[in-house]
């Protein structure tokens, strides 16, 4: 072959050309769909910008460049304070105000032994997000099983438990909590029925997806050797879906905590309302202080968290690729 020749790749067959041209009238239309969704999403983001630039009475652009400086406005006379307001020892530039009255927010065990104020609030914050988390995951374990296809053969029943998950888990916490606070007031009391009430819908749905995922040979075996549902379900389901179970109730318990956070602001107890306190009034110390206590808080439960899912799954679940 001369150095002139140019190499002809071999003709396709019928059913290649086919083929191929059946790809390129995929690839271009999935080059149209990519335009064409780039291009909504402009306009979306157009519109929403236009929106709340109108909103704001044409504001919205002109403050854009301002919204750093809320976070300049957070700095303390010294950065020590933040340390001060978070342990609710005295500052030295207490003045009789509120914004350096620290250690008035402490919470004494004995005489001389107490709990700094953000660090109960926090432990309270805690606990409704626990509790909460108990409450869901009870009644979202019993509902599953009536909600999964192929434990429950009555399709009525698993028709009204998936719409009851559906309709509990519809509102968020907030719009709950706001509901159930012109009934109980204010306190943690709203935050608990609104948090668990989420949960159990949130829950449920994930819980009976799981166990629709189950391997069914236990059960047809207990079956076949005449256990009732309950029995097939204990000793035929649960030990497969459990450790799925608490991986998603860890999840939802983190998940919860910041909720509980929400709810704090708008009067459910909690840190969240010290927060919206310590924003409203300007006191850069008590904000700081508040903030690095969530931030650690949050990493802790999710540490904890990453640290029972091993314990209870196994370290054998996430050792592929570790050569272990």
């Amino acid at each position: 072959m001369s150095a002139t020749d140019v190499y002809r790749a071999p003709a396709l067959s019928p059913e290649g050309a086919t083929v191929e041209r059946h790809w390129r009238d995929l690839a271009a239309r999935r080059r149209l769909y990519t335009i064409g969704g780039l291009v909504f999403l402009l306009l979306a983001l157009s519109g929403s910008l236009w929106f709340a630039n109108e909103t704001n009475a044409g504001k919205f652009f002109d403050r854009l460049p301002h919204v750093a400086d809320f976070f300049g406005e957070l700095k303390p006379r010294d950065w020590f304070d933040p340390v001060r307001a978070l342990f609710d020892l005295p500052s030295p530039y207490d003045d009789g105000s509120l914004k350096f009255d620290y250690p008035e927010g402490r919470v004494y065990l004995t005489q001389s032994i107490y709990i700094p104020e953000y660090f109960h609030r926090m432990i309270e914050t805690l606990n409704i997000a626990l509790f909460s988390t108990l409450v869901g995951a009870t009644f979202g374990f019993l509902l599953c099983f009536f909600a999964a296809g192929n434990i429950t053969a009555s399709r009525w029943l698993r028709f009204a438990t998936r719409r009851f998950l559906e309709i509990v888990r519809a509102f968020p916490e907030i719009v709950i909590a706001g509901f159930f606070l012109a009934i109980f007031s204010l306190g943690p009391i709203p935050a608990i029925i609104a948090v668990s009430i989420h949960t159990i819908g949130a829950l449920g749905k994930m819980f009976f997806e799981v166990v629709e995922n189950a391997d069914m040979k236990p059960e047809e075996g207990l079956r076949a050797v005449g256990a009732n549902w309950v029995e097939r379900v204990w000793f035929g389901i649960v030990p497969q879906v459990l450790p799925n179970f608490m991986s998603y109730f860890l999840l939802r318990f983190e998940i919860n905590v910041r909720a509980s956070t929400i709810l704090g602001a708008v009067g459910a107890g909690g840190i969240g309302e010290s927060l919206r306190l310590s924003i409203g009034r300007g006191h850069e110390a008590k904000t700081i202080a508040i903030v690095f206590l969530l931030f650690c808080t949050i990493v802790a439960v999710d540490q904890f968290s990453a640290w029972l899912r091993h314990r209870l799954v196994g370290r054998q679940a996430f050792a592929y690729g570790r050569g272990e």
